[in-house]
């Protein structure tokens, strides 16, 4: 498969060796599916890599002081806005898209590279079998005195301090994409 996401991960710089091998499996599921579209909401791949490319948003304040958090209304966690590719190849215009569809915010994004990788398990639900989700995050600021929307998808969505969104989340990736922030907040 010929994708601006190949191009993407083979610049992406890990910071740990369980990322790199996330971004190794992203860019093995992304060369095996052939016909199939990984970019779709319909699963593709073979179990256990069974499941689709989604893009999300890390958004964060231009001081990077705070970061933008939703509560997931099917996962009941909070976690960065982002959603299915729906068949668009440009993963970066997919995150600012779902950011601006979950939030209302207006994004920018801080650079054309990626921030993060993260695989992960999406539970069964109603007709969909269990899958995972190839998360491809890139990082955005917006303007904190936006106001905010909260749609179907979140019960929820609200500007928090680094320490806050580690506290709202027990999830390692959202304590990484922290570890990555306060490291940009240090060299800015």
């Amino acid at each position: 498969m010929n994708s601006p996401l190949l191009a993407q991960i083979q610049n992406y710089h890990p910071t740990d060796q369980h990322e790199a091998a996330m971004a190794m499996r992203l860019q093995q599921f992304l060369e095996a599916n052939g016909p199939r579209d990984p970019f779709v909401r319909e699963l593709t791949g073979q179990v256990p890599e069974w499941g689709h490319v989604t893009g999300s948003a890390w958004i964060v304040t231009p001081d990077y002081t705070q970061c933008l958090m939703l509560h997931h209304a099917k996962l009941g966690k909070w976690v960065q806005p982002g959603g299915h590719c729906d068949g668009e190849t440009n993963v970066l215009e997919v995150a600012a898209r779902e950011a601006n569809e979950e939030t209302g915010l207006q994004v920018t994004a801080l650079s054309q590279d990626i921030f993060d990788i993260d695989i992960h398990v999406i539970p069964e639900y109603w007709n969909t079998p269990q899958h995972l989700h190839f998360d491809v995050r890139y990082l955005f600021t917006a303007n904190p005195r936006q106001p905010l929307i909260s749609n179907h998808e979140s019960r929820g969505v609200r500007w928090v301090t680094l320490e806050e969104a580690i506290q709202l989340s027990d999830e390692e990736t959202v304590a990484r994409m922290v570890r990555k922030t306060r490291e940009l907040q240090r060299n800015n």
